[in-house]
C-alpha cells in the first residue's frame, strides 16, 4: 500500500475501487435481459428488490450462493433482449461486481455503463473459466488474473472518460460529482 502514500484520500479510493477480486459464477451465451430479470418484476426499479430475483429463471439459486464482489463471466451477445436498465441493475443489486462476457448487447453495455457496473469483454473466457474461480480484476489495465488457475487474459480497458463515470458509481453520479466541482 506504500504506492498510496502520496495520494488524497479520495484518490486511493479511486484507484482501489478499480481492482476487482470475486469468485466467478458462469452463464452462457444470449443471456437475454428477460433471463437476468424476468419481465414480471419490472414493477419496480430499487436495486434491492430486483436482485432478490435476479437470474431466478436460468439458476433458481444464484441469488443464494452471490456474495458481494463476485464475478459474472459469460458467452456471447450477454444482455440481448430489451433495451431497460433493470437487467444491468438487478445484476449490481445482487452483489456481482463485473460482468465478463465474449460480447455484450451494445444497449446492455451502455445502461450498464450508466449504471456503474463494470463490464468486459474478452474472447473465449467462457472455456477458460470455472464456477468458483476467483478472478482478480485491474479496470484501469483490462488485465484479468484467473487466482485458482493462474492464467491472465487481456480485456479491452475502458476509455478513461468511461473508468470516470464507473468509479462515480454511473453517470448520473458522475455528472452530479462534475456539477459540484463548479
Amino acid at each position: 500500500m506504500e504506492i498510496f502514500t502520496n495520494l488524497r484520500e479520495s484518490e486511493r479510493l479511486r484507484v482501489l475501487i478499480m481492482k476487482l477480486v470475486g469468485k466467478v459464477h458462469i452463464f452462457g451465451d444470449n443471456i437475454d435481459t428477460d433471463v437476468i430479470i424476468p419481465a414480471r418484476y419490472l414493477n419496480t426499479i430499487d436495486p434491492v428488490e430486483l436482485a432478490k430475483h435476479c437470474m431466478e429463471d436460468i439458476d433458481t439459486t444464484f441469488v443464494d450462493k452471490v456474495m458481494a464482489g463476485d464475478i459474472m463471466v459469460a458467452g456471447r451477445n450477454f444482455g440481448c433482449g430489451s433495451s431497460r436498465e433493470h437487467a444491468p441493475i438487478a445484476i449490481k443489486g445482487s452483489g456481482i461486481s463485473c460482468v465478463i462476457a465474449q460480447s455484450f448487447a451494445r444497449i446492455y453495455y451502455r445502461n450498464s455503463i450508466n449504471i456503474g457496473l463494470p463490464i468486459l469483454e474478452c474472447d473465449g473466457i467462457l472455456e477458460q473459466m470455472s464456477v468458483g474461480d476467483e478472478l482478480e480484476i485491474d479496470l484501469a489495465t483490462g488485465i484479468i488474473v484467473n487466482n485458482t488457475s493462474g492464467k491472465t487474459y487481456q480485456s479491452e480497458p475502458f476509455p478513461e472518460f468511461m473508468q470516470e463515470i464507473i468509479k462515480a458509481g454511473g453517470e448520473i453520479e458522475y455528472i452530479k460529482s462534475k456539477v459540484s466541482e463548479k
